[in-house]
């Protein structure tokens, strides 16, 4: 099974650009508690979202997901 790093990824990116989640959410306009959710792995991103993150860290959503290092 392939694990998503998504959530351990998510936090690094948050706290390097010094960001919480209220303040990302309105920055890509997602809701606050969809960002809680991921955060915590209960629920992954959709496409779209995983566009606005990418585009908001300046990342590749492959990064996001772990399936490639910078």
């Amino acid at each position: 099974m392939v694990e998503i790093k998504l959530s351990k990824i998510l936090k690094q990116l948050m706290e390097e650009a010094s960001i919480n989640q209220v303040q990302l959410s309105k920055e890509i306009g997602v809701a606050q508690s969809a960002i809680s959710a991921w955060l915590c792995g209960k629920k992954e991103p959709s496409i779209t979202s995983l566009w606005l993150l990418a585009d908001y860290f300046n990342v590749e959503i492959d990064y996001l997901v772990g399936r490639k290092d910078y």
